[in-house]
């Protein structure tokens, strides 16, 4: 139904079409246009189809940036929207808890490979970067970490970050100069998510990737250091060989959403020494034959990441566990809509 290789001027190999995407779409029953969402907003979106760029609406269907999909073209010459007929099942999805607190999953960017965790070197934080760590281990994509700024501070940042990022390759970036540049688009491939808080240099380094400025950038506030939000998208741009780019705007929230798979990711160390503690549940408290409390006794191990490990999971199992007594409230009240519904065709039969 679909072509496994399409010409070089076909608008999908730009973003992402392979053979294996070829695949996806052909399992699909759904008969239309394939395409990729290459920017999502509320009321319509923005595609690219083997047909070109088009405007789409959802019809229904919850769409991110990065989902491949099955579009209907608009009907008639008058008509300049489509209509989005089906989305194929997600893969490589960057999660989170929806930043209303209302127990939703938020889904960022779809179908990624690689998700560069940008990093600011003057303004580390160490827990929030495990924390967009165990975000991308989560997802399924392979995750690099890009250290920017590194010309401001004389702190040994490097060697901090390659700490406690096991399996991940961290990179010294600078858009400026373009030093780093080639280091990082060699450990990038297929669709490459950029995500980090305000002012850690994501649009300039997507610039600077891309070879022109197609993202605004701003200096961070002089009162208080912090980044401007001038990206206020999730919007996808073709980098060439295949490779796409999703910006996303700075995260000043990154809630877990059953992130298990990714705390367990971004923390080997201690989920290796949890396989040796006497209790299979050890909290890694105050539990006797706490392999993990050991570790940090004898220095092996920093107190900080066990704390910032015991953190995330507590806070992925409340959210989980709210996410659980939401569902069972929604199920019971539709239960308790279509009860009321059948009582009253039957009285007023």
């Amino acid at each position: 139904m679909y072509p496994e290789v399409l010409p070089g001027i076909e608008p999908l190999a730009e973003y992402g079409w392979s053979p294996q995407v070829a695949e996806r779409f052909a399992d699909s029953d759904v008969q239309g246009t394939p395409g990729r969402i290459v920017r999502a907003g509320r009321g319509s979106s923005e595609a690219v189809t083997s047909a070109g760029p088009l405007t789409v609406r959802a019809a229904g269907h919850h769409l991110c940036t990065g989902d491949w999909v099955i579009v209907r073209e608009p009907a008639t010459d008058g008509d300049t929207i489509g209509t989005v007929c089906a989305v194929l099942p997600r893969t490589g999805a960057i999660r989170r808890a929806d930043a209303s607190g209302r127990s939703e999953e938020q889904v960022l960017a779809a179908n990624v490979d690689t998700v560069v965790v940008t990093v600011a070197a003057d303004t580390v934080d160490l827990g929030r970067v495990e924390r967009l760590l165990v975000l991308a281990w989560d997802s399924g994509a392979q995750p690099v970490v890009a250290l920017t700024k590194v010309d401001l501070t004389t702190e040994p940042v490097f060697e901090r970050v390659v700490a406690l990022a096991p399996g991940a390759s961290v990179v010294e970036v600078c858009a400026l100069d373009g030093s780093g540049l080639s280091e990082l688009r060699d450990r990038i491939h297929g669709t490459v998510v950029f995500v980090g808080v305000s002012g850690a240099g994501k649009s300039t380094l997507v610039n600077a990737l891309c070879g022109r400025d197609i993202q605004a950038t701003a200096p961070v506030r002089q009162g208080d250091g912090k980044g401007r939000h001038t990206t206020t998208d999730r919007e996808m741009f073709p980098l060439g060989d295949g490779m796409t780019l999703i910006d996303t705007p700075g995260l000043r929230g990154v809630g877990m959403w059953d992130a298990g798979a990714g705390i367990a990711a971004a923390f080997p160390d201690i989920d290796d020494l949890a396989q040796h503690c006497r209790f299979t549940d050890c909290a890694h408290e105050s539990e006797p034959g706490c392999a993990v409390r050991s570790a940090v006794e004898h220095g092996d191990l920093d107190a900080r990441r066990v704390e910032s490990h015991r953190k995330l999971q507590r806070e992925n199992q409340w959210v989980t566990a709210r996410a659980d007594a939401r569902l069972r409230h929604e199920r019971t009240r539709e239960a308790k809509v279509l009860s009321r519904a059948i009582r009253a065709y039957y009285r007023d039969r």
